[in-house]
Formats: C-alpha cells, structure tokens, sequence
C-alpha cells in the first residue's frame, strides 16, 4: 500500500467500528517493510501492526533510512528527509486507518530504532511509548529533543552486549539519557551481537502487553 511511506498492515477486522491500539515497526539498514512482520504472532492481539519501508533504496539491496558517515552520525539531509516523511506518514495513519490516537507505539531495530527515538522524542504527545532494539539515540543531529516532556513515557530498550554494529555503548547511553529525563525506562542487555533473539522479543512484547493493559 502506497502512502507518505510504502508499509504493510497486518490482517485486522475492518468491519469493527473500534479504534485500535497501533505499532509501527521501523526496520533496519538493508531490510524492508517485511523483516519484521514476523513479530506480528509474538505481539498482543490488541495491536493494529503497521510495518513501515524505509524511502532510500540501500546499494546491497532492500532500502535504508540514511547513509552513515560514522556509527552515530546519519547523513544530514537523508536523515532529515526520512524523518519529516515519518512525521507525515504518522499523521496520515489517524485518517487512513481505524488508530487509537492515544495508543501510538513505535518499535524499531537498528536504523529503525533511531528514528523511532527520533520520533519520539520530538512528538512524545503523540506517542504511547516505543522499543528500540539495538540502535541509538540520534544525538548528532539537528533534531529539538523534548526531554522536559518525557516524565513517565515508555521505553522498552535492548541491546546485545556483542553487538559489532552499534556497540552496546550506545544502548547505555540511550539508558543514561531517557533515565535523566524521568521517562519510564526498562533497559536490557542480551548475550547476542547486532540481532533480536527470543528472549528480547519475549521481553518487550510483554512490556507492551502491560503497556496496553495498565493503561499507560
């Protein structure tokens, strides 16, 4: 399906009149809209599962966010393209599709992650909470981050103590950043290198199975 960002959605009752609550999975370098729609049977049935394609097409195949010029460091002007085409894809979701407004998650792997936390952290109003599994905050971009306004929002976030990729530096420093800012953080390391494992995914997809039923 074509919007402001080719994406898949997972089957769901188009006859009911109920808005659901809604994940967007944003995968990685290399990947496309489908690598990670094979999470939608570890997640709760609640979830509206919306799997988003990166814009730019990656010269080993499938498609990415950005370049990167340093582990850390996007590209500028990719960078700043495929996020204001997420902010615009996120906004398109509320009229194109039944999305609870109130219950938007992101979850995202690698590239993903950033800018899930790219996102996030300039609309946290708009979001519910989001998982970032082995990425980094985008601390090297132009971005207005709206840390006074994260006190009790959502974070699930996993990183692989080998991961050769993103180090496991950059999961602690998201932990250290999020935690400053009084955001509601649940941080966990994995013996894995730059990949989700069945642990982690067990992990967060409970974390936001108590996100949904506490009500937070």
């Amino acid at each position: 399906m074509q919007s402001t960002l080719f994406h898949k959605v997972a089957p769901f009752d188009k006859a009911s009149k109920k808005l659901h609550s809604t994940v967007v999975l944003l995968h990685g370098r290399g990947a496309n809209e489908d690598d990670l729609m094979g999470l939608t049977s570890y997640l709760d049935p609640r979830l509206l599962v919306i799997a988003v394609r990166a814009p730019f097409p990656f010269s080993s195949g499938g498609y990415t966010w950005y370049d990167v010029l340093t582990v850390g460091t996007p590209h500028p002007e990719q960078f700043k393209e495929s996020y204001e085409r997420l902010v615009q894809f996120i906004s398109d979701l509320k009229t194109e599709y039944p999305v609870d407004d109130r219950k938007i998650f992101l979850l995202g792997f690698s590239m993903g992650t950033v800018m899930s936390y790219a996102y996030t952290l300039t609309h946290p109003e708009e979001t519910a909470g989001m998982v970032g599994h082995s990425g980094h905050v985008p601390e090297n971009t132009r971005l207005n981050f709206q840390w006074e306004r994260l006190e009790g929002k959502g974070f699930f976030v996993a990183h692989g103590t080998v991961d050769p990729v993103i180090g496991v530096e950059f999961g602690r420093r998201a932990k250290e950043l999020l935690s400053k800012s009084r955001a509601d953080v649940l941080y966990k390391e994995y013996p894995i290198a730059h990949t989700m494992s069945e642990e982690s995914v067990a992990d967060f997809s409970r974390w936001l199975t108590k996100r949904l039923t506490n009500g937070s």
